[in-house]
């Protein structure tokens, strides 16, 4: 379906892909994955044409359509939504403008009119009669009401023009279909709709994303960029993980014979298969995991950074009390008659239809800003460490993150410079990398000082806004295990859908009307036919 043969790309020494070759064939969905900076949506640029690479070739099978996920957010402003989808089918919608303009002639001819017939079969023989109708069912499909089909993509505000450019991307059925962070900026119901819809897909899918639940769901094979080779594994993200952790141990077990490792790589394929087999996104295209061989899969070059969040002292029984507490910004009601009652363990997952909601919540338990109404008390046993959606304010200063780091203890023996780079280092800032000014960082290194800074402050309660922002899946996958691991309480909103389920034993949704407050899983909460109705009551 789609070749790629001998490809390399060079910057000046650096080299990012040596020799790559690679087919991506009908029925399977390739997730593909590597470090920051290892190339993923570069590579993604050059199967798309986008750039060129320095040797080798991409092939795509004569008559087979590819279509690709638009990461300009502007570029169709001048277009209905309507058009917007149906321009993603190139081929398609140049057939239609070429009839449109013969049938506009003025002088309309005898040699036009069968030009015009020539084209009509073709436009039929490719769905295109019925392509309107397909272009409002899926931007239906991704929660684009009627009322804006028709509208311009200008007017839209930026996370409906996402849901439009997906629908583009998935119009006409293409037979490779390219997906660079597909759910980025995506609401909660349209993501699980795309989850359902490349789980039971029928071409080929490739894609980028940092969201591990949705790798899980839809891939059939994950792509690892690693030492500037592609390498191709069968099974989702997980059994790659996992996987590639348990080579990385047996590397490191000189001692172990080799029938005991081979007996542990067995055991831990039938483990991974009997959780697949049970798993709700298993379907029947899937290849079963207990086919695979993995003495192949390589132990990793990745860098996981350190995270351990220790407590100071354990809090009391007593931990959050909340009142009543409602806040309106900018003339919208973001949330009223919020009651709470925290308690000791407990790991929240926050949950909103509007972020801002969300970020305004969490804006008033950590003393930034005041409530309209209502009261809120923290525990005297407890101490409270907040990792803000915004952490620009924090790096405005030109010092070097050891100084930097230094601001947010009083300890005298940990402000010496070799416990910062302690700290530091397992962040992965080691060497001269801890020297360099905070003002230059960027989003994924701010946020992993930011974990440094939560460390050092011991705290028994962590209130964390999109924690996963910027991180790559190393750093999400260790900031997963560290909050798995926690001893105190958390209160937590993030989109990783997989941070939530594996991390939060209650769930509760701020609404403008009340709270909806749940002691289950995220994915209990989601299926909960009550939830739903409650949901229904508190937004109407």
């Amino acid at each position: 379906m789609l070749t790629v043969s001998n490809l390399s790309l060079q910057f000046g020494k650096r080299v990012l892909f040596d020799e790559v070759n690679i087919m991506f064939t009908k029925g399977n969905c390739y997730g593909i994955i590597g470090a920051n900076g290892a190339g993923k949506s570069t590579f993604l640029k050059i199967l798309t044409k986008q750039q060129d690479p320095t040797t080798g070739t991409v092939s795509l099978e004569p008559g087979k359509r590819m279509s690709v996920l638009e990461q300009d957010h502007f570029a169709y402003d001048n277009f209905t939504v309507l058009d917007t989808v149906l321009r993603g089918n190139k081929i398609l919608f140049k057939i239609k403008e070429e009839m449109d303009a013969l049938y506009a002639k003025e002088d309309f001819s005898d040699a036009d009119g069968i030009k015009a017939g020539e084209l009509g079969v073709i436009y039929d023989e490719m769905g295109g009669w019925n392509s309107e109708s397909d272009a409002m069912t899926m931007l239906s499909n991704v929660g684009i009401k009627d009322d804006m089909h028709y509208q311009m993509m200008g007017e839209l505000e930026n996370q409906n023009k996402v849901k439009v450019l997906l629908a583009q991307a998935l119009f006409g059925n293409p037979d490779v279909l390219i997906l660079d962070e597909p759910t980025n900026d995506l609401d909660i119901e349209t993501i699980a709709w795309l989850e359902d819809f490349l789980s039971t897909y029928e071409n080929t899918v490739i894609v980028v994303s940092h969201d591990r639940h949705f790798l899980d769901t839809v891939c059939t094979h994950i792509g690892d960029l690693d030492y500037s080779k592609l390498n191709l594994y069968t099974g989702n993200y997980s059994f790659w993980y996992q996987a590639s952790q348990l080579a990385t141990r047996q590397r490191q077990q000189s001692n172990k014979k080799a029938e005991e490792k081979k007996k542990e790589l067995q055991d831990f394929i039938a483990r991974f298969s009997s959780n697949v087999a049970k798993a709700k996104q298993a379907t029947a295209r899937k290849k079963m995991i207990d086919k695979l061989n993995i003495e192949d899969i390589k132990p990793s070059s990745r860098r996981y950074p350190a995270i351990i969040f220790d407590t100071e002292r354990e809090a009391g029984d007593q931990i959050l009390e909340v009142k009543d507490l409602e806040k309106t910004k900018d003339g919208e009601l973001l949330f009223s008659k919020i009651n709470l009652n925290l308690k000791k363990g407990d790991k929240v997952a926050v949950i909103s239809k509007n972020s801002l909601a969300i970020t305004e919540f969490f804006q008033v338990l950590s003393g930034n800003t005041e409530a309209d109404k209502g009261t809120f008390n923290w525990g005297i046993t407890t101490n409270q460490s907040y990792m803000p959606l915004d952490n620009s304010s924090f790096f405005q200063e030109n010092i070097n993150l050891v100084d930097w780091l230094r601001q947010f203890t009083k300890n005298d023996e940990e402000r010496h410079e070799e416990y910062m780079r302690g700290f530091l280092g397992k962040m992965l800032f080691s060497g001269d990398e801890a020297l360099k000014s905070c003002t230059v960082l960027s989003g994924g290194e701010k946020m992993r000082c930011m974990f440094s800074r939560m460390m050092l402050q011991r705290a028994n309660i962590l209130l964390m806004d999109e924690p996963t922002n910027h991180l790559d899946l190393e750093s999400i996958t260790t900031l997963n295990n560290s909050l798995v691991s926690f001893k105190g309480n958390i209160l937590l909103s993030s989109h990783d859908h997989e941070m939530l389920q594996t991390v939060c034993n209650r769930i509760i949704e701020l609404t403008p009307k009340g709270i909806i407050d749940r002691e289950m899983t995220y994915d209990e909460y989601l299926e909960d036919k009550k939830v739903k109705e409650l949901q229904q009551q508190m937004y109407s």
